[in-house]
Formats: C-alpha cells, structure tokens, sequence
C-alpha cells in the first residue's frame, strides 16, 4: 500500500513540475491567453479562418502586447499554426 501512495506522490509532484514549467514558459500571463482564445471563438465565427494569425496579432495589439512576434512564436510552437489552430490545439493546454 505504501508503494502505490508513494507512486501517487511522485505523479503528482511531476505534474506539478510539468505545470509550474508550462506556466513559467508563456509569453504572457493565463489570463490574456484565455482573453485571446474568447476573441478567436468570437472573431471565428464572424469572419472564418485566414490560415494566418491575423486575428491573434489584431488583438495582441489591441491590448498593448509589445512582443508579438514570441507570442506568435509560442503558439507555433505549441500547435497554433493559424487562429483557427491555436484556437483548437492551444486553447486545450489551458484547461
């Protein structure tokens, strides 16, 4: 029993890890990746995809993000491709 809470406790400490790590990396703070993610599902709907990041750059402007080039490049990084994509393959990581 002692074997299976200890695998328990290390799972959790490496997530913990794995997520401390995640949060660390973001090229702005969670809260303006969830800001962005509800302005793509809007914008989306309304206009469609472009398979560029027309969208995303508009509103990282629009609230004052000075370093949009890393923010497009961390999403690149992590599955957004498009707005479309980083809708649908980012947005998931935030969950």
């Amino acid at each position: 029993m002692a074997d299976k809470s200890r695998r328990k406790q290390i799972r959790d400490e490496l997530r913990l890890k794995a997520q401390q790590e995640f949060e660390a990396g973001l090229p702005m703070s969670r809260e303006k990746f969830k800001s962005l993610f509800d302005y793509l599902d809007v914008a989306l709907a309304k206009e469609g995809c472009n398979d560029d990041h027309a969208l995303t750059v508009w509103f990282l402007n629009s609230i004052g993000i000075d370093e949009v080039g890393d923010v497009i490049g961390w999403l690149i990084d992590n599955g957004g491709y498009c707005d479309c994509e980083t809708l649908a393959n980012v947005e998931e990581q935030f969950e």
